[in-house]
């Protein structure tokens, strides 16, 4: 898992960045609809910020007053989770939206049958064709370069650039995934805020976890007064971040009482984790007949219920945890009841979890085919042991796609070791992402370095066709195929799904042949 924070803001309204209608470039990086109540809403992005042009106000509402009239937002770099998410969101809230991106994905066929303009590759057309005018905002993914040319474009014209991964509610709360990439989330000001871990991931950005932690420290800071943070006390990382922080343990034991350590800075704190040093702690984490896990819920050291996830492995104990004290912060300790924490179990149980995180894609000649996002060791290794808890009796199959050149160099070691859980690995070319290849490394490098049963097999389609034969061949044999990274090795597992469908609609005729004449 990589280092996140996930923040709850009540009713939140942003500073705005965009008191200047003449082009202004800005980091911290929030979005284009931060003057405007946001509908409940969860999504990743990291995003650079670019202002609007000048015969339009952009301290303004952005929902437009007049309904006949619809403000224009132009995404580049569309197709990542990031903006992908605040393009749906523009669009519920009855933008025009368009954008582009360089590879073609699943969340730009949503948008696009959605009502979005979307195009395959960069081009100063975009910025005119199909919708008219110029666009009120352009919002660019920080994963694109600066001279990039709708960018450069938008900029010689004045353009004000303001510089399944949404779901829209109707409380006031608004909920964000975000994390430390490029220090995006020091735009935030939190009213709740949980930190799963601190490790150094990107590592393009920071020198090295000390840089890291120095990041979550100012992060920190943001949180507003009287607000809350919750934090993994399993994770060394984060809990040095506490060291920073007069922390103070509470007299008060009782059950359900106020948070049991109070922080001198401006703001509660509550820990969670398996250990049972922390308030919220679970126990007894057992396989369970839905392919998930039970535990019990304690709550400073006394049991409060018995917790059923349909989502398998401790990293989903832990989220489910942090679920349970976030919204114990949002509802306040002194409202807190039995009641409603069964109102938590109730909606745990019936969680089936998020898109590329241990997602099912199917199954067919014995092999079911599951997809993860995991592209940083630690998740690579919490996924393989979920896995293996799941599935104690089949083999397990990994096709990995190293993230960026830089992460793979730094961590060559760590990505040996957590993919070693696995009985086979795959490893194909690296998704370059944002980088260029200074290290002069490659997946070739780690399979290496690995050694058997690893191999490097750079092409998706050679991947697939090697895959399609062994599995076919053997048909019934007890196989789990997982496809792990960020790139676009989520596409590898539907194509498998569809090769081996059509490989067995081939082969039935014959078999059906040879059965008939015994």
């Amino acid at each position: 898992m990589k280092s996140m924070a996930i923040s709850i803001s009540k009713s939140v309204h942003p500073k705005s960045y965009y008191q200047n209608p003449k082009l202004n470039i800005k980091k911290p990086h929030l979005s284009p609809f931060n003057s405007t109540p946001f509908k409940p809403l969860t999504h990743h992005f990291h995003l650079k910020q670019i202002s609007v042009h000048g015969n339009q106000t952009t301290n303004s509402s952005l929902k437009s007053e007049n309904p006949s009239f619809k403000k224009w937002v132009h995404f580049i770099g569309i197709g990542g989770c990031g903006l992908s998410a605040l393009a749906k969101l523009a669009l519920n809230q009855g933008f025009e939206v368009s954008g582009s991106d360089i590879v073609w994905n699943d969340s730009m066929d949503g948008l696009q049958e959605s009502g979005a303009k979307v195009w395959l590759g960069h081009s100063v057309k975009n910025l005119r064709n199909g919708v008219g005018g110029l666009p009120d905002f352009v919002v660019v993914s920080s994963a694109i370069s600066s001279d990039n040319v709708e960018i450069l474009h938008a900029e010689s014209l004045g353009v004000p650039l303001p510089g399944g991964n949404v779901l829209s509610g109707s409380g006031h709360n608004f909920v964000l995934e975000a994390d430390e990439y490029d220090d995006c989330f020091l735009g935030l000001s939190p009213y709740v805020s949980v930190v799963t871990n601190v490790e150094w991931e990107h590592v393009d950005i920071f020198r090295d976890e000390e840089a890291v932690k120095r990041s979550f420290s100012k992060f920190l800071k943001q949180i507003r007064v009287g607000g809350h943070l919750i934090l993994c006390g399993d994770s060394e990382g984060a809990c040095c971040l506490l060291m920073e922080t007069d922390i103070q343990t509470a007299t008060k034991n009782e059950l359900f009482a106020s948070s049991s350590t109070q922080s001198t800075a401006h703001y509660r704190v509550t820990t969670y984790g398996i250990s049972n040093v922390n308030e919220w702690h679970a126990s007894f984490i057992l396989p369970n007949s839905q392919g998930g896990v039970d535990y019990v819920l304690n709550h400073k050291g006394y049991p409060v219920a018995n917790i059923s996830l349909k989502m398998p492995g401790t990293y989903n104990v832990l989220n489910s945890l942090a679920v349970i004290a976030a919204l114990t912060a949002l509802i306040g300790d002194e409202s807190l009841s039995y009641e409603s924490v069964d109102r938590f179990k109730s909606h745990l149980s019936n969680f089936l979890g998020v898109s590329r995180r241990f997602e099912m894609i199917g199954n067919t000649y014995g092999c079911q085919i599951y997809d993860d996002y995991a592209h940083h060791p630690t998740a690579v290794r919490a996924v393989l042991q979920a896995a293996r808890t799941r599935f104690p009796h089949k083999d397990i199959w990994v096709i990995f796609q190293p993230h960026t050149f830089s992460r793979l160099a730094a961590f060559m070691d760590d990505f040996s070791n957590a993919l070693s859980n696995a009985d086979r690995v795959v490893i194909t070319q690296v998704w370059a992402a944002r980088e260029m290849n200074v290290s002069n490394y490659s997946g070739r490098e780690l399979a290496t370095y690995m050694g058997p049963p690893s191999e490097y097999i750079p092409l998706m389609e050679d991947v697939i066709d090697k895959l399609v034969q062994e599995i076919s061949t053997y048909p019934g044999r007890e196989i789990v195929v997982f496809t792990l990274g960020a790139g676009d090795i989520t596409t590898l597992g539907p194509k498998l799904l569809d090769r081996l469908e059509k490989e067995k609609l081939e082969r039935m005729p014959g078999e059906v042949l040879r059965a008939t004449l015994g």
